[in-house]
Parts: structure tokens; sequence; C-alpha cells
């Protein structure tokens, strides 16, 4: 028997999907995509505020991109009014280029792609002084995992967000880091 159940007959349909007319699940749910819903197959808030990207997201971490592609993170900040911070970092191989990439793609001042103290100081202290901020979403996209930035320098890096993460989470902003490696 196949994997794949189609059903075919209103009876089987009602009673498995608890709809009582003579249409199909695939049917049903392209009549939902096209806003031809007649009545809800359940409860389901109509409020698109209500639904997020970030609803299984904490507001405070650093976490690798995975299923999240970067339009529709850029989009939430958007919708959320949150800052939207990237970072393309491909071309970067040794610590003090990432750290520029870095710098220069989040227009921060040149001081801090020197060292982490001062990405450090640029992710909290300077930000907080220009007065009350909405959250950030930030991505760390290529990351590089050459041998001029080995595991410890990427994790060192890292650990300077999550510290970041930290300080806004104190302050109760939303601070989400997203990254992936070359």
């Amino acid at each position: 028997m196949s994997d794949n159940v189609l059903a075919q007959d209103a009876g089987v349909a009602s009673d498995v999907y608890g709809m009582s007319d003579n249409t199909n699940l695939f049917q049903r749910v392209m009549s939902m995509r096209e806003g031809g819903r007649d009545r809800p197959l359940r409860e389901i808030p109509s409020d698109d505020e209500t639904m997020t990207l970030f609803q299984t997201v904490r507001p405070n971490i650093v976490q690798s991109i995975r299923a999240f592609r970067v339009p529709d993170l850029a989009d939430e900040a958007v919708r959320l009014g949150h800052h939207f911070l990237y970072a393309w970092c491909a071309s970067a191989g040794s610590k003090a280029e990432v750290l520029e990439r870095i710098a220069t793609e989040f227009t921060f001042p040149k001081h801090c792609g020197k060292n982490y103290d001062a990405l450090y100081d640029s992710l909290t202290d300077a930000i907080a002084k220009a007065g009350p901020q909405p959250g950030f979403v930030i991505v760390l996209e290529a990351v590089p995992t050459g041998i001029k930035f080995d595991k410890d320098a990427r994790e060192t890096m890292l650990d300077v967000f999550r510290e970041a993460a930290e300080f806004w989470a104190e302050r109760k902003v939303a601070f989400r880091v997203f990254y992936s490696f070359a």
C-alpha cells in the first residue's frame, strides 16, 4: 500500500478531515489558498500580526541560519520595526578581515574592525547611548572556515554576539543573530 492517500470518497474525507462537502483535502487547501474558504478547518487567528517568522525563536539568541532565508529575515525585521544588519563574510579570510567586513557592512566606526572588544562595544554601548532601540536582526553569512579563521576564532566571534545578546536581553530588546559558515 502506498504512503500517499487520496480520499476520493467524500465520506472518507469527512470522517478523516472533518469535511462534510464533496471536496478532498487537496481541493480544500487549494480553495483556502485562493481565498475561497467558506469555513475554517480549525480556528486559526485571522490577524496576520499574530503569525511571525520568529514565533519559535527566542528574542535574544545566536543561532545557525538553518532553514531561514535572508530575505525572509529582512522582511520580518522590517515588519517588526527592528534594525536589520547583514554581513557577507565569504571573501574575508582572517580574523582582521572578518571584523573589518562586519564593521564596514554594519557601518560601525573604523576601530570596531580591529578586535573583539571593539566589536562588542559597537554592538552594545555605542548603540545603547544613541537612545531606545526597537530590536535587532543580524545575519552573518558565509563566515569563513579556513586556517586563518579557525574554529576558535569563529567561536570567539560568536561569543561576542552572544554577550551582546545578553546585554540587550537585560534591556528587554530583541537581539537575534543568524549565521552560516562558508
